[in-house]
């Protein structure tokens, strides 16, 4: 309506003004021509031929004489001119208005003027020429009126259509994080637009989809621990009962006590990486950033971890360039150390693991391969999230908590690197890390 309201007001004016220029040059051109024509006419009579030409082409007349006096007969169209133009006139000056003839008791709208003086025997006249309302020109205002109006229903109807398409997405999706918000994940709008509230919908989707799963991993990771945490605390307790005995033999309470000790280094070992997690997912929490051989890191790693990868007879395959890296040395021994525990857990006894450091394109690349079981492909986006663990893919006697790759992809997340995997199912799998130089 704004809009409709301003496009009148814009249209008038500039119609206003346009035309009233027109007009003025038109009634001065028409009154020239009738002086112009009567001095042509030696015979006619003043007053008669004025008489005559008196509404033609719905001009309107008025001749005053030198008192003033209007001395032409107007019963349809009485004009009225003011005094002051009508001695200017017959002063010998021109007139031109465009809203000075009265005819206000005609409920008309300001008409436009102009004024011309004549000589007719001597004698000053004073000639005035308007126009009179045309029947068309108000009926073509009037259909413009009406047109106006049905482009305001029109419009206000398509807005209401409008408006109605736009807002009804936008209360579903409204009334879905609301549900979302007191905790229901499972959700899924329906959408075919393309436009920009289509895309948030089906971002909407993406992100509940991913809060499903992620809230899914948390009560499974919540189970996992709970059964990580009450599986040792009851063979703890267990064999703790066990050692209160005074009848048994040094080499039962020597295992018993084996087992407690292992039992309570599992324990520790989720607490520790349960912290770990915690800390990296703080914001802005220092880093002990120096300058190190990458590949030695890499080479102290492989010599820390041999009881392990020794005991399943793997081989290491070591394909170290010289690399310079600055980081944090501690971070990073953490992050090979869980990549290559990993590999080591599932390759098979005699199987071979291959470790090469290298540079490409400015910078340091690490890839970690074994032909162990290999990662699913359909799990590889999210084998990184914590608390994740692919247990249909993995051999159910191996133990883990699902943090230990949410610790290596934040440790490089944080030095603005890059961690992909790669392989085929049955195959292997390779860690593949990418650093800045």
């Amino acid at each position: 309506m704004l809009s409709l309201f301003t496009a009148v007001m814009v249209s008038s004016y500039l119609y206003q003004d346009r035309i009233k220029s027109l007009v003025e040059e038109v009634l001065m051109t028409n009154a020239n021509k009738m002086i112009q024509t009567y001095q042509s006419t030696p015979s006619a009579d003043l007053i008669p031929f004025m008489q005559n030409v008196s509404g033609i082409s719905h001009t309107l007349l008025q001749l005053y004489n030198k008192d003033g006096k209007p001395i032409l007969a107007q019963k349809e169209w009485p004009m009225q001119v003011d005094p002051h133009d009508i001695k200017q006139v017959l002063a010998g000056e021109k007139v031109r208005h465009f809203d000075n003839v009265d005819l206000a008791h005609l409920h008309m709208p300001p008409l436009p003027l102009v004024g011309l003086p004549i000589q007719v025997d001597g004698q000053p006249y004073a000639l005035f020429v308007t126009m009179k309302q045309n029947p068309v020109e108000n009926e073509i205002m009037n259909s413009i009126h009406v047109t106006y109006m049905i482009i305001l229903f029109l419009g206000s109807l398509l807005i209401v259509v409008a408006a109605r398409y736009i807002v009804n997405p936008i209360v579903r999706l409204t009334e879905a994080t609301k549900r979302m918000a007191k905790g229901t994940f499972d959700l899924e709008l329906p959408t075919k637009r393309k436009d920009e509230i289509g895309v948030l919908t089906v971002s909407f989707n993406e992100m509940a989809k991913e809060l499903s799963k992620l809230d899914r991993m948390r009560q499974d990771f919540v189970s996992n621990v709970s059964h990580e945490i009450q599986s040792p605390l009851t063979s703890i307790r267990g064999f703790s009962k066990a050692l209160q005995q005074k009848k048994m033999s040094e080499e039962s309470r020597h295992h018993y006590l084996t087992i407690i000790e292992k039992e309570s280094e599992r324990l520790s070992r989720l607490s520790q990486n349960l912290l770990r997690l915690s800390y990296l997912q703080q914001e802005n929490h220092p880093l002990k950033v120096s300058t190190y051989r990458l590949d030695e890191q890499l080479r102290k790693v492989v010599i820390a971890l041999e009881p392990q990868w020794t005991q399943k007879e793997i081989e290491i395959d070591l394909q170290l360039e010289p690399l310079t890296v600055h980081a944090d040395e501690d971070q990073f021994y953490q992050v090979w150390t869980n990549l290559l525990s990993n590999s080591i857990k599932f390759t098979p006894a005699h199987g071979k693991i291959a470790i090469e450091a290298f540079m490409k394109d400015n910078q340091n690349i690490v890839s970690i391969t074994d032909n162990g079981i290999g990662i699913p492909e359909e799990e590889r986006a999210d084998i990184f999230k914590p608390f994740h663990k692919v247990d249909k893919a993995r051999d159910p006697s191996v133990k883990g908590n699902g943090l230990g790759l949410s610790i290596v992809k934040k440790i490089i997340d944080i030095h603005k690197g890059d961690i992909r995997v790669s392989g085929k199912l049955g195959t292997g799998a390779t860690f593949e890390v990418t650093l800045l130089q």
